[in-house]
Parts: structure tokens; sequence; C-alpha cells
């Protein structure tokens, strides 16, 4: 327990506190909902599903006001330099930003089935009440509109109205409806599968949150659940005068004898959302405007296993190692806009990027710039944006872990030590950097190694050849491969990328790893920087967990993984 504290517990702090507001909204609005004297008449009709939905709807306007926040990246990106104290910490928190947005949109999804549950069992009830002839208080209670439009309490008013009518023809109902429909469809084309293979069905989807907070704040206008108000509680309170309502005499001159008038429940949606929906706002606005801004493309490299590298400038434009960019080529999508982490070091006076074919876009985009004649294709580019890999020089020592092209933000980070060992920089706090990639083909190493081999040389010339300890993992391989590195396992340089360090078939030992890592910095606090796949990240995460210690003089590490 005390291994995974080290890495998680502002984390837990952080959803302890969102999973206790929720508890408190739902509880306290159940219990107000279901005692409140205001809503007695109410709840003959209703029963104790007034309380399950009002309970609902307030921890459903919490959470909306929420959903926002973790996509606003220039707040994000505000508050990651913003902060001096607990910098490392607070800035491990954003970077599960999109993890919270997730755990926000599963909770929305839970909360609006039980609202809806809810009041379908409220209108099945109301309509229950509305054709029953008994004389229950319930019963007197629905027809109380024959006699006066303003004193309904049941929505209801008539024998042939169904269900079915009601929640597709009502404000509440058919805002009801396309909310949790869009709601549904964002959540399920942003499962990862379909992220993955056809993002373009999650980008398009994903926008219909425009939808649902306008049908959010629209929702409650109509007032369809209603209690009796303030002042005709005053003058004939239901605990003394229900049973004049049901046993009413002819000729009545009790002060009870009056009849209740009802109100409706004021919409509150948009007090809850307004301040997040305009900070979001102004976010698009500020991205729209950055992307409109000229980007010159100076230079096009396609690379073996179709990887093209994009260099460009643009005005303005400052960056810091691992962060990323969004870009958009209006030649392939005018709507379209895909995250890359940036490759090229700040010292450079250009910024890159890598793209390699991993769907219909990225595909598109590479054979627009393959084929392109005399004019350069457009791009868009807003940003850049802050990650977790923008942390690395905050550790003495450094764990880097790319997957195929995840490899990218270590480019950057690699890039950035080069040129501050060439100035003689020593400002530089990380003493020691390991550095793993992992590749399924040959093909993915060859547009890396120039950065590597520059690297072995220049610290080899400064002295530093132990700065830097890198293994290179070949997970997909032939026969012929393995025999060619066996036959020249006694050459200096490495048959498969012609490097000093030997490439190594198969996948790492993460425990064996992390244990020399921890022998060679046993009193260090060791960042670890994952880009790669989820299963890898669970590998590495449980490492994370058993080799650190809540001893402060013993070694500690720190999990950080990239997130868009």
């Amino acid at each position: 327990m005390g291994n995974w504290l080290v890495n998680h517990w502002f984390s837990a702090a952080v959803l302890a506190a969102w999973l206790g507001i929720n508890i408190f909204l739902f509880t306290y609005y159940f219990l107000f909902f279901d005692r409140d004297e205001r809503y007695i008449y109410t709840r003959a009709i209703l029963g104790s599903a007034l309380a399950w939905a009002r309970a609902s709807a307030k921890c459903l306007n919490f959470n909306s006001m929420l959903i926002l926040l973790p996509v606003c990246r220039n707040l994000l990106s505000f508050l990651r330099g913003s902060f001096s104290c607990c910098r490392r910490t607070l800035r491990k928190q954003l970077d599960h930003n999109l993890t919270f947005h997730k755990l926000v949109a599963y909770a929305l999804a839970l909360l609006t089935a039980v609202h809806t549950i809810a009041h379908l069992f409220n209108l099945e009830r109301y309509n229950h009440s509305q054709q029953a002839n008994d004389g229950s208080l319930h019963a007197v209670l629905s027809k109380m509109h024959l006699q006066d439009s303003n004193k309904w309490l049941n929505p209801i008013h008539s024998n042939q109205t169904t269900v079915e009518y009601v929640a597709f023809t009502t404000i509440p109902g058919l805002t009801g409806v396309i909310i949790t429909l869009a709601l549904i469809l964002m959540v399920t084309s942003s499962t990862e599968f379909i992220r993955r293979n056809y993002f373009e069905v999650f980008w398009y989807t994903h926008h219909l949150f425009i939808i649902y907070f306008i049908g959010l704040v629209i929702h409650g206008v109509a007032g369809l659940v209603r209690g009796q108000t303030e002042e005709s509680m005053k003058e004939v309170h239901p605990e003394r005068c229900a049973e004049f309502l049901v046993n009413k005499p002819k000729e009545c001159r009790h002060e009870c004898c009056k009849e209740p008038e009802f109100g409706s429940i004021p919409a509150e949606s948009w007090k809850w959302v307004l301040a997040p929906v305009i900070l979001y706002i102004f976010e698009r606005i500020l991205r729209i405007w950055r992307g409109r801004q000229k980007v010159v493309v100076t230079k096009v490299v396609m690379h073996p296993a179709k990887v093209l590298e994009l260099q460009m400038q643009k005005k303005g434009f400052r960056m810091e190692v691992g962060q990323y960019i969004f870009v958009n080529c209006p030649a392939v999508s005018l709507l379209e806009w895909h995250p890359f982490t940036l490759t090229s070091a700040p010292e450079e006076d250009f910024f890159s990027i890598h793209i390699r074919a991993a769907g219909d876009w990225t595909e598109r985009i590479i054979d627009t710039f393959q084929q392109q004649k005399l004019e350069m294709p457009r791009i868009e580019v807003d940003g850049p944006f802050g990650t977790a890999s923008e942390d690395v020089f905050l550790y003495e020592v450094a764990m880097l872990v790319g997957a195929g092209i995840g490899v990218t933000p270590f480019a950057s980070i690699l890039k950035s030590i080069w040129y501050r060992f060439q100035q003689n920089d020593q400002t530089l706090k990380t003493k020691k950097i390991y550095f793993y990639w992992l590749c399924r083909d040959t093909g993915a190493f060859t547009w890396f190694n120039d950065l590597l081999a520059s690297l072995e040389q220049k610290m080899a010339e400064s002295g530093k050849a132990d700065f830097l300890t890198y293994r290179l993992f070949l997970t997909g391989w032939d026969t012929s491969i393995a025999n060619n590195a066996a036959l020249h396992f006694d050459t200096v340089t490495d048959t498969v990328t012609g490097l000093r360090q030997k490439t190594i078939f198969g996948r790492p030992r993460w425990d064996t790893e992390f244990s020399a890592v921890a022998t060679a910095h046993p009193r260090s606090v060791v960042g670890v920087f994952l880009c790669g796949p989820e299963a890898l990240a669970k590998v590495l995460q449980r490492s994370c967990h058993q080799h650190s210690s809540m001893d402060p003089r013993k070694v500690k590490f720190y999990f950080n993984k990239e997130n868009f």
C-alpha cells in the first residue's frame, strides 16, 4: 500500500474529494425532496421516485460543470506553468486530465440512467393518478387542473395521454431523450477500439456535446415537476389540510377549504454550467485564432516504415521538451485536428513532428505530401501543450520508455540534451537517463539512429559516456535477422541499427531493469516516462509500485504517461 501511495496519493485525494462531493449532493438532495414539506403533495403522487430523480439531477449538474474543464488544454498549460510549489505532484495530476474526463463521463452516464428511470416511474405514476377515480389523495390532486389551470400538480391532464406521448412532446421529455442519445453516442464512440481504428467517428460524434449542453440548459425550463408554493404553504399547510382535499364538506368554512397552489421547481442547470461553457468557448476561440496563424513547412522527409517528418516554422512559436501540438490539414479534412508530439528540441529554429500511417487521416496526409508537386499543402497548428514528458528534467534519474512511434517525445528530450552538452549547460539537474525503445520491425529504428549515434559520439567526447544508457528491443523479427545478428555478434556496431549498443531480441524484463536502476541509484527519485500502449503502462506502473519505498532514504519511482 505504501509503494502505491508514492505514485497515487494526490490522485487518490482528488478522487476522494470528487466522490465525496457527489455522495454529499446526492444524499443531501435525496433527503431534502424526500422530507421537505413543500413536496408532500408531490410525493403523494410520485413516492420516492421524486427524490431519486431530483438527487441524480443535482449530481448531473455538478458533473456537467466538471466535464469540460479537463479538456481546456490552454487552462491546463497555464496551470502547469503557474505553480512553483508542489510542482511535480500537481503537474503529475494534470497529466491525468483525460482519465478524469472519462471518469466524469461515466458518472454522467450512470446518473443519466438513474435520472431517466426515476422519471419513467414518475410519468407512469402521473398517468396512473390521472386515470384514478377512487377519491384518494393522489387522484384528487391530479384532477385539480380541471378547476383551475394555475393549480395543477400533475402535468398529465387527459386520460387519453400516454407516457410515451409526454416523453416525446414536452420540453423536458424531448430534451431528455436528445441528451441521453447524445451521451450514449459520445460514450460508446470514445472506446479505445473506435478511437484507434475509426478516429473520425469519435471526432464527429464527440461534438454532440454542443447538443448535450443546449439540451441540458433547456431541460428544466418547463418545470413539469412541481411543489406547493411558499404562500400557499402558509395558508393551507398539507399536514393539517390534506384531509380536506379528500373529504371536503359541501359548505366548508374551515381555513383549509382553500385549495393549495403549486409552482415549478426553478431550472438551475444553467447556473452550474455557465462558467465552464464560457471558459470553453474562449478556449475554442483561442484555438481557432492560433490555428489560423501562418505555418511554413520548411522540410518534408519520408522515413522508412512509412513515417513522415514535417519540419515547420511559425511566428512566435515557443516550445518545451516533450510537448505536443494539434495539426490540421485542410486539404485532407477541414474539421479534423490530430495531436502529435513534437520531435524537435527547443534549441532548434524549427519545430517538427513525425507522422506514422495509423488510420485514414494519417494515410491521406502522408499521401498528400508524397504527391505534392509545386505547392506545399497548407498546415494549421494549435499549441504547444504540456505533457508528462515536459517534467523529465525535474528528476535526477529518468527512465524513458517508447514503443514504436511512441519514441517521439523522447526524440525532443534527447535532442535537447545533445544541445545542452554542446553548450556545456551546468544547470542540467538530470544526471542519468535510461532509454528503452521497443519496436516490432527494424524499419522503425532507422529515422532515430542518427540522433542516437550523435549522442553517443558527443557524450564520449564530453567525458559523459555514462550519462545515457539505452536499450533497443526488437519485439518482432524473422530467422534471417536473428541469424545475421548472431553471426556478427563480435562486431563493434550492431548489424540492425549500426549503433554500438546491441539490439536485444524480445521484450524487456522490467523487474530486472528496475532492480538494476534501484541498485545503481539507491536514494534517488526516479521519473519513469512512457509513451506507448496501455498494456505496457500497467506493467511499468506495477514495477514502479513494487520497487518504490516510503522510506525517504530509499529509491522512489514516479510513473508518468503521455495522454492525448
